[in-house]
Order: C-alpha cells, then structure tokens, then sequence
C-alpha cells in the first residue's frame, strides 16, 4: 500500500505543476493582464506604474518563477478586484461551493443508486424502462436550462423556494438538484450496466442454485461487484460537480466560489482566477486519490493487480 500511495503522490504533485503552469499560460497569452486593470484614458506613464505595482513589468519567465515559487507556499498574491490576498477569497467562498457539490452529491446517489439497482435486478420491466427514461432525460437536460426551468415551476409559481442566493437549506434544493440531474442519470445508466452483467455470471447461477431469493442474490453477491465501475465514476464527479458548480452558481447567484471565478475572469483577476483553478484542481487529485485508495480497501485483487481500471467490471 505504500509503494501505491507513493506513486499516486507523485502523480498528484506532477498534475498539480501542470495545472498550474497550464492556467498561468493560457492567462498570459490570452492578452495583455493590465487590460482589466487599467481604467479607460490612462497615460503611458499611469500603465507603467500598475506594471511594477503588480509585477508585470518582468518578463514572461521571471513571473512564472515567481508564480510557482509563490503557489508552493499558498501565495497567489493580492486579488485585483477584492484589494486582499486571492487564496483568502477563495477560502471564503469554497465552504458555500463544497456544500452545495456535498447535497448534490447525495441527491445523485440517492436517486441513481436505488433506481440502478431496481432496473439492474428485473431488466426490460416496467422499472427498468422509467428508470431508463430517467436517466437519458437527465443526461440530455442542460444544466443551465434545467436550473431556469426548476426556478419557473418551483420559484416562479408555485413559490415553494428561493430562485437565488444562499441562505438557508431552502436555497441549496434548487442548485443541489439541477447540480445532481447529470451524475444521478449516469450513475442509474452505469449500475443497471454493471448489475446486469454481473447477474450473468457463473457463481451467480450457484447462488441461485442453492435456493437464495432473487433479493438475497442481488444484495449479498451481485451488487459488490457490481459497484466497483460506480464507486470510480463517483470519483470522477468529483471534478464534474465542482467544476459544473460554476455554471449552477451563475444560474441561482449562489454565492459559491464559482461565482466568484466568473467575475474574476470578467475583471481579468489574475491572481483570483489562479488560486481558483490550483484549489480546484488540488481538491478533484485528492478525492481521486482517496477513491483509489477506497477501491484498493474494496476489492483485494487490486492489491495485486496494479491498478482500478483493468479490475472494474471483472467478476
């Protein structure tokens, strides 16, 4: 277990100076970064003193040193717009985004989980055709034309929730759910899959064969192994959850980190737009790393295998 935690260590902090070297890149070479900066009419001289002020009077090399010598340490540096340190600001917002990610996670598992395994268990009935349904639908749906459609129906007028903002549970249904359609869809599509193919296997016909229900059969047997494929996608929703949080956040004006990210990018925010995306991107390596590690704990052949991918979906 060691040697494997040690690797993917390595792989994280080699995906984490990608990343950050990637946003630095694409920020610089997408214009110049006093454009947001400077206001309109200002003399040569006025731009020359904002250029040292925020460092952008060295050369393309010398800041992106200093970005990464910084970034090692946490300092991304002040926030053009907020006037205080950039990470700060994210750190404000982060607790807001995590929560709404967190229900919507809990939501599409709470829908996905129970309406894969009733479709899996008795494919081609009635279930598994709703259920079917269900999934193409919310898979289909945009998230932003969904959240305007939940805001009508629920907000609009039946005036049951808020449309915005964030106080309160109340405000958290609206955003968690159109948050969830998508995961919630392919987590019901995935486990009806996985189900169904493991109920086609050998030591299932022996558990069938010494007189255990249907039930019995699916719960004890079918689904651990059935669930391995699943547990991996719900790793990788990790970074679909909090990267799809921008575009929800935007729709209901929840106040989250995804907000924030967009009207850095709007000023041309430098330094807020870098720490949001090295957060990010540090919190979507690190749950990947503990779904490994948890696939590791879950299925032993791992262990001896070198890795989840060649594993999943193998009885």
């Amino acid at each position: 277990m060691l040697p494997f935690f040690a690797q993917r260590l390595g792989h994280a902090v080699a995906v984490m100076f990608g990343v950050a070297s990637l946003v630095f890149a694409l920020l610089h070479v997408s214009g110049d970064p006093l454009s947001g900066l400077v206001p309109p009419g200002s003399s040569p001289e006025q731009q020359d003193v904002l250029r040292q002020r925020y460092g952008l009077d060295a050369s393309i090399g010398e800041q992106y040193l200093r970005f990464l010598g910084r970034a090692v340490t946490g300092d991304f540096g002040e926030s053009w717009a907020e006037r205080r340190p950039a990470l700060g600001a994210v750190f404000e917002r982060l607790p807001a985004t995590l929560s709404l990610a967190g229900v919507a996670l809990v939501l599409a598992l709470a829908i996905g989980i129970p309406l894969g395994i009733a479709a899996g268990a008795r494919p081609d009935g009635v279930v598994d055709l709703l259920a079917t349904g269900f999934a193409l639908l919310g898979q289909a749906l945009p998230g932003f034309w969904l959240g305007t459609l939940l805001i009508i129906v629920f907000a609009v007028r039946l005036k049951w929730l808020p449309s915005s903002g964030g106080e309160g549970v109340d405000s958290l249904l609206l955003p968690a759910l159109t948050l969830a359609a998508y995961p919630a869809a392919t987590i019901t599509r995935l486990l009806r899959a996985s189900l169904i193919e493991t109920l086609r296997r050998d030591f299932i016909r022996t558990a069938e064969g010494k007189g255990l229900s249907r039930r019995e059969v699916v719960r004890r047997h079918a689904l651990k192994n059935a669930a391995l494929p699943t547990l991996a996608f719900v790793g990788l929703q990790a970074g679909f959850l909090l990267g799809g949080a921008v575009v929800v956040e935007a729709v209901f004006a929840y106040p989250g980190v995804g907000r924030l990210a967009i009207e850095a990018a709007n000023d041309r925010d430098i330094p807020l737009v870098q720490a949001f995306v090295v957060v990010l991107a540090a919190l979507i390596v690190g749950i990947n790393l503990l779904v490994d590690l948890l696939a590791r704990w879950f299925d032993p052949r791992i262990r001896f295998s070198g890795g989840f991918g060649r594993n999943v979906g193998r009885g």
